[in-house]
This record gives C-alpha cells, sequence and structure tokens, in this order.
C-alpha cells in the first residue's frame, strides 16, 4: 500500500524533524542530506513535485555557536535559530547543488495560515517554485515568534503546509518505524500499527509515555497531524528517517511505516 500511495502520489510534503537531521552530537546529519537530495532527485525524475518542512534551526545554530547551549533567555533562543537557519539551508543547499536542483526558504508564522491575503501569497510562491522546479525548504520563523504566533511544531505546519499546497501525500520522518500501540523504546511487547483510519480513536487509546521523542510533542502531534490532513482527503506516512534510503526504500515496497488514510 505504501508503494502505491508513492507511486500515484505527484504532489508530496516531505516533513523531517531535529532528530532525523541531527547527529548524536547535535551537528546536521550531511550523511543524511546527501542521502535525502538523491532520493529526492529520483522522486522528481519521476515526474513528483516536492515541498520539504524541515526543522533544525535551534540546534544548528548551538552546533555553530556552543557556548549558548544552556541559555534558556528566549532572546538567546531566537538568536540561535537566526544563526542556525542560515548554517540549516546552506546544508540543503550544498546537498541538493549536486543534483542540479535549487532550494528556496519559506519561514512562516501561525498567521501566514489565517490571513486570506497572506495565504494567498504562501500558495503563489509554492506553486511557482514547484513549477519551476525549485524545492521549497519550510520552516516556522522561530525568530520572531513568540506564543502567541507560534504554530507550535513542525509535525503541524507540516499539515497545514500540505492542505494548503493541495498534496497529493505527507511523509513524516521520525526516529521511530511508525505507531505503536505503546512505547517500543520502553515496553518489548509493543504492538506495530501498520494502518490508521480513525486518527481520533487511536489518540484516544493509544499510551503515549513521557519520554521526550515519543510523549506531547513527538507521536502525538504526528498523530494530530494525521486527523489534519486526512479530514482533507490526504493520507499520511510515518516513517523512520533515520533509516538509510528509507524513501528509495518506502517506494520500492522494502520498508514498513504506519499509513494513515483518510476514511472513504
Amino acid at each position: 500500500m505504501i508503494a502505491e500511495l508513492l507511486k500515484k502520489s505527484r504532489k508530496i510534503v516531505i516533513k523531517i524533524g531535529s532528530n532525523t537531521l541531527s547527529n548524536d552530537d547535535g551537528t546536521i546529519n550531511k550523511e543524511f542530506l546527501d542521502r535525502l537530495s538523491s532520493q529526492v532527485n529520483d522522486l522528481m525524475k519521476l515526474g513528483k513535485q516536492i515541498v520539504i518542512v524541515s526543522s533544525g534551526a535551534r540546534i544548528a545554530g548551538v552546533s555553530t555557536i556552543g557556548r549558548w547551549l544552556r541559555k534558556e533567555d528566549i532572546h538567546y533562543k531566537q538568536a540561535l535559530c537566526a544563526i542556525g537557519q542560515v548554517e540549516l539551508m546552506d546544508a540543503y543547499r550544498r546537498e541538493f547543488e549536486k543534483h542540479d536542483i535549487h532550494i528556496g526558504q519559506l519561514l512562516l508564522t501561525r498567521d501566514d495560515f489565517s490571513y486570506g491575503s497572506r495565504t494567498l501569497n504562501i500558495r503563489n510562491t509554492l506553486f511557482t517554485l514547484v513549477d519551476e522546479g525549485v524545492i521549497p525548504i519550510i520552516n516556522e520563523n522561530d525568530t520572531v515568534c513568540v506564543e502567541e504566533i507560534k504554530i507550535g511544531d513542525n509535525d503541524t505546519l507540516a499539515a497545514l503546509t500540505a492542505n494548503l499546497w493541495n498534496a497529493d501525500l505527507l511523509i513524516l520522518f521520525s526516529d521511530i518505524d511508525g505507531v505503536y500501540n505503546k512505547n517500543p523504546k520502553v515496553y518489548a511487547d509493543a504492538k506495530f500499527l501498520e494502518i490508521v483510519t480513525d486518527p481520533v480513536e487511536l489518540l484516544k487509546n493509544i499510551e503515549i509515555g513521557e519520554t521526550n521523542g515519543f510523549g506531547t510533542g513527538g507521536i502525538a502531534t504526528k498523530i494530530e497531524a494525521a486527523k489534519t490532513v486526512n479530514s482533507y482527503g490526504i493520507p499520511m506516512i510515518l516513517a523512520n528517517g533515520k533509516k538509510e534510503n528509507i524513501l528509495a526504500n518506502l517506494i520500492n515496497g522494502n520498508e514498513r511505516a504506519t499509513v494513515f488514510l483518510p476514511k472513504e
């Protein structure tokens, strides 16, 4: 089913989280980006249009200016994002340049999805970029965001982007293979869920847990993202972005993931 979804989908949004994008020491994983750019290039040769939603600005900032690592002041956090966003986009640019692919940057806030004129401008920019073979890379504008205008997480941003662009498919990369009925990092008997058709019911019954990688802001936001896009008729795949050549293996049917399917 996953392979079939990928093959028939033309407009694909791919969300890449900080855990997927970074090495254990917090630096940007250049090997991952190298593999990603190669796989995206292959998808584009198949006639796919790709939009990327990418986290990682703050961790890239920390790895650039390590002396600010423990600064919790909001101004330092936003300053780290300002520095890290440059490093992040440069890393993407260098990898996609190997395939003669240009990238474009969009930094958004919640308000951008709430006002008609802004929404229209985002849509027009997205359509223009992808029609010209340029890959938009979207992130939240963390340097200006405060709680009142913050989207909150890039799972939500990816879902909003998929809806706005009328995507055929949303792919979320995480550090687990998909959704389990409880945290597989804690419970050996956790059951893998290959297909989910009711994310609302899943949220009621799943054991979220309390670990950073799997708790609120982790798997919960991913299920919420699925609920959002499914309501617009868009399927979503949750897969392990840490696995080598994950996109290629998904499209070849050689890797498992969880598929969230809209109700008929």
